[in-house]
């Protein structure tokens, strides 16, 4: 029985993949899932997949048409952010 998901393009990639199609090293991906500041992602059976449209939607938030253009948003670097999460709610133990 032949496969129906064949020559079907890809849904979703791994870090690997995913890094090569953003040109980012692997590294620089896993820390933006770290600290908060890349793109959605998604685990599915204990392996970090991105969906390819969550991947250009990301890389979308920096388009410029010029140096002063203000853009639709920021894609942030990889580092921490001290009020990325300053609304999150406090989990008390």
């Amino acid at each position: 029985m032949p496969d129906p998901a064949a020559g079907l393009p890809p849904r979703f990639l791994r870090t690997p993949e995913a890094a090569r199609f953003l040109s980012l090293s692997g590294r620089t991906l896993e820390k933006h899932r770290t600290y908060g500041t890349g793109p959605t992602y998604r685990k599915i059976g204990g392996r970090v997949v991105y969906a390819i449209d969550d991947l250009k939607a990301w890389a979308d938030r920096g388009a410029k048409t010029s140096t002063s253009d203000p853009g639709m948003g920021t894609v942030l670097p990889a580092k921490p952010h001290m009020n990325l999460h300053a609304n999150a709610p406090r989990v008390r133990r």
